[in-house]
């Protein structure tokens, strides 16, 4: 079976509901993976999902900062919100696809939102730091995060790190910024490392290049648009570094 996952930092689902339209028109993943919705569940636009042929939702959101959601075109078996760092702040919801959506073994998506540390990367001085770092640290501890011989489960989200040297223009220029910093890196692997995580990207700089084209095609703004500034946010934010790009595709094969 063929599994097609798209994650997308949103910035406001409400109020970039029109390019998400857009964007899952031209693309259709069957799961579709949104971080910073910015807005309770009882105002998530369910309507304008479900036309759009997202029948299937699991929703953690708040009013005004973080949410993550996940729709899906194919139903779930079950769904469940974690907590992290003693704080209710809607940064994680998980989903579990099984018999019901055509897979022999079920497999869980774990959809995060990490917190991005603020600006200083010292945990003395910021505390927004010091809450990124023991985020980290509890998702490294967490069972539920954790692959065992008898489960499977696709880790994704916006993890605000960026620990790879080709994820931005240079690695070494960054080390000292917030997301790059060596300490941040090595916990968000760890946590990788411990949960058996595989993480696969585009190897070749012509494969991500064509991922590349075929979201600025989706969100090309269009004549009669109202508001386009999300889509050139998304456009904009997508030839950056990886740890802030807006919209990412996975396809994943054989996953029955």
């Amino acid at each position: 079976m063929r599994l097609t996952i798209t994650t997308w930092n949103i910035n406001s689902v409400r109020l970039r509901i029109d390019s998400v339209a857009r964007f899952v028109k031209a693309v259709r993943p069957d799961v579709l993976c949104l971080q910073e919705t910015k807005c309770p569940d009882d105002r998530f636009p369910l309507k304008r999902f479900k036309r759009l042929g997202y029948q299937h939702v699991a929703l953690n959101g708040q009013k005004g900062y973080h949410g993550v959601v996940v729709l899906s075109r194919l139903p779930f078996e079950s769904f469940n919100i974690q907590s992290f760092c003693g704080k209710a702040d809607c940064r994680h919801i998980s989903a579990v696809l099984g018999e019901r959506a055509g897979l022999r073994d079920p497999i869980t998506l774990h959809n995060l939102y990490v917190p991005a540390g603020g600006d200083v990367p010292d945990p003395a001085v910021n505390p927004k730091f010091a809450h990124k770092l023991a985020f980290l640290d509890e998702m490294r501890a967490s069972s539920a995060l954790r692959c065992h011989d008898s489960n499977r489960m696709i880790l994704l989200g916006d993890l605000n790190v960026a620990p790879l040297e080709h994820d931005v223009w240079s690695h070494k220029q960054m080390l000292r910024v917030v997301s790059h910093t060596p300490v941040e890196c090595q916990k968000l692997v760890a946590a990788q490392k411990d949960g058996r995580a595989r993480a696969r990207r585009p190897r070749h700089r012509h494969a991500r290049a064509q991922a590349v084209a075929r979201l600025v095609a989706a969100l090309r703004p269009r004549p009669g648009d109202g508001d386009t500034r999300g889509v050139a946010s998304a456009m904009r934010n997508h030839f950056g570094s990886c740890a802030s790009r807006k919209a990412r595709t996975s396809t994943i094969s054989r996953v029955a």
